[in-house]
């Protein structure tokens, strides 16, 4: 007897044992289950970024690649990428801020806030209505219902309402238990003008919905705008949401590392560069190099006439046989402007990325005095927001010298650039009757809306795109077979095809509600009609 209830005392510690074991290797020591909300910041401000140089700025119609191994300006547009990965780290990192120990308000969830409004927006505007509400919860909702886009447009608003207050109340409290912050070192004053400042832009985009009560876009637009003390905006550009790249760790898109693969293989787009030639801009002198067949010509690379953009229209194949390349007995001159190597392509820092400017907010504050929703001299913000993009460039009143890249010569700092100077005064160029403000008119709204386009040249993610799909203007290139869908720019992206196979039944309510049940990339969304 005595050996059986020994056998199953053995057993039962054997079995307790073995379950222990199996629970203790379930866990993945090497995962971590809780982390930092600070780490995870750093995840999520990541996200934010949008780069340069990529196919978002070919469709912003800033730069044309030449050559199909490189890719193209087509808008054949399929399914989007979306940003519910980074929105689930924003959970994350405002779990793990209560975790800690942080109050119900503080620096994370304000931040957090902004960032769930800030990639909606990005979202929405790219396709429509979609999951919000039931969004991010998990296997408690595996099929989340779609929001309308108006919804989504009024969260947003509420969002940067609460994320501006939330930033006051802790900046009144002295908090500085911000961690792992890189765009603003931590700094919640900066934060909660960013916060303000953003949400200028997204008023702007709904200036078609004026008249709709439940947005309140240009009350709420007058309330920001003159009360200042409580809905703090941008100053400078210091004030500027920017991803700033570093050697080694993150380098600029373009550097010499990879000079010999696509330098040459990118123009200036005509809808851009024609802009800054035809009003005689200094800026094509950074940001382009002159054509060779101009160079050849005997045009000095200081007259605005040696620099000519490639139109996104163009058929792929002739736009290359124009190019300008190296076919092997020499440098071949070209008839197209290069993008301007010396400044993207001689180091590996070249400018900071932009993602919410203060050229930007000073143009929107600029139309919305235009359009008559606030009073205000728009004239000078009109003028506020081109003197600082083009201070950007370094480009400085009297005398500035520029260069362009020897044909075959070396790309480095110290390379074989060909030096040039050029003469500016902000005085003598607004002077011009195409650049001086012509009144709150259609004319002075074009010009506003012109230089916000120049000013977003490589930055602010689509919103060069998501502006001419508002407002027309600039007149994006279009009808050739360049840009493929028919010649027709398209007014938004499909659905991520993963949306059909997992949340089916409600994609298709959606796509009945907004489009007539076609996934439809020609098709308008609520914000434009």
């Amino acid at each position: 007897m005595k050996k059986i209830i020994s056998l199953l005392m053995f057993v039962s510690f054997l079995a307790a044992s073995c379950s222990k074991t199996y629970d203790e290797m379930e866990k993945n020591p090497n995962n971590p289950e809780s982390v930092p909300a600070s780490i995870v910041l750093n995840g999520v401000e990541v996200s934010l970024s949008p780069g340069a140089w990529g196919i978002q700025q070919r469709w912003n119609q800033f730069s044309c690649c030449n050559y199909n191994y490189y890719g193209n300006q087509e808008y054949n547009w399929s399914g989007a990428t979306l940003s519910y990965s980074a929105l689930k780290n924003v959970v994350k990192m405002e779990e793990e801020a209560l975790k800690s120990g942080a109050a119900a308000v503080n620096p994370y969830s304000a931040i957090g806030k902004f960032v769930r409004a800030y990639l909606f927006y990005q979202m929405t505007m790219t396709v429509g209505d979609l999951p919000m509400t039931e969004a991010l919860k998990g296997a408690e909702v595996l099929k989340p219902k779609y929001n309308t886009q108006k919804e989504i447009f009024i969260q947003i608003n509420k969002w940067l309402e609460e994320s501006n207050a939330d930033f006051a109340s802790l900046i009144s409290k002295g908090d500085n238990s911000l961690l792992g912050d890189f765009y603003y070192n931590n700094d919640l004053r900066k934060w909660q003008k960013l916060t303000n400042t953003f949400r200028l832009r997204v008023l702007i985009s709904l200036s078609k919905k004026i008249g709709d009560s439940d947005l309140g876009v240009k009350s709420t637009f007058e309330k920001i705008l003159n009360g200042s003390s409580s809905y703090p905006t941008f100053t400078s550009m210091s004030d500027n949401l920017q991803f700033v790249y570093v050697n080694p760790f993150n380098k600029y898109p373009s550097n010499p590392d990879n000079y010999g693969f696509d330098a040459t293989r990118y123009n200036t787009s005509s809808t851009y560069l024609g802009l800054l030639t035809s009003t005689k801009d200094p800026r094509a002198f950074v940001v382009a190099e002159p054509a060779g067949s101009k160079l050849k010509a005997g045009i000095l690379p200081s007259d605005h006439a040696a620099y000519v953009g490639a139109s996104p229209a163009e058929d792929l194949a002739d736009m290359s046989s124009k190019a300008g390349i190296n076919n092997g007995a020499g440098f071949v001159p070209g008839e197209y402007s290069f993008i301007g190597r010396k400044r993207y392509y001689s180091t590996y820092l070249a400018e900071n990325t932009i993602i919410v400017g203060y050229a930007e907010m000073c143009f929107n504050i600029a139309e919305a005095m235009n359009l008559g929703w606030v009073n205000g001299d728009a004239e000078k913000w009109y003028q506020n927001g081109m003197n600082a993009s083009i201070n950007f460039y370094n480009i400085k009143e009297g005398a500035n010298t520029f260069s362009y890249l020897k044909a075959g010569g070396k790309v480095t700092e110290g390379g074989d650039y060909i030096p040039y100077t050029v003469n500016f005064s902000f005085a003598q160029y607004y002077a011009q009757p195409s650049v001086k403000y012509a009144g709150n008119n259609a004319s002075g709204l074009e010009q506003i809306l012109k230089q916000k386009y120049i000013a977003f040249f490589q930055n602010s993610a689509s919103e060069a795109y998501f502006n001419y799909r508002r407002t027309g203007l600039p007149a994006f290139a279009k009808g050739g077979s360049g840009t493929g869908n028919s010649g027709i720019i398209p007014l938004r992206f499909q659905y991520p095809g993963t949306e059909r196979t997992t949340n089916g039944e409600n994609l298709s309510a959606a796509l009945t509600s907004q489009f007539g049940g076609k996934d439809d990339i020609n098709a308008a969304m609520w914000i434009i009609k």
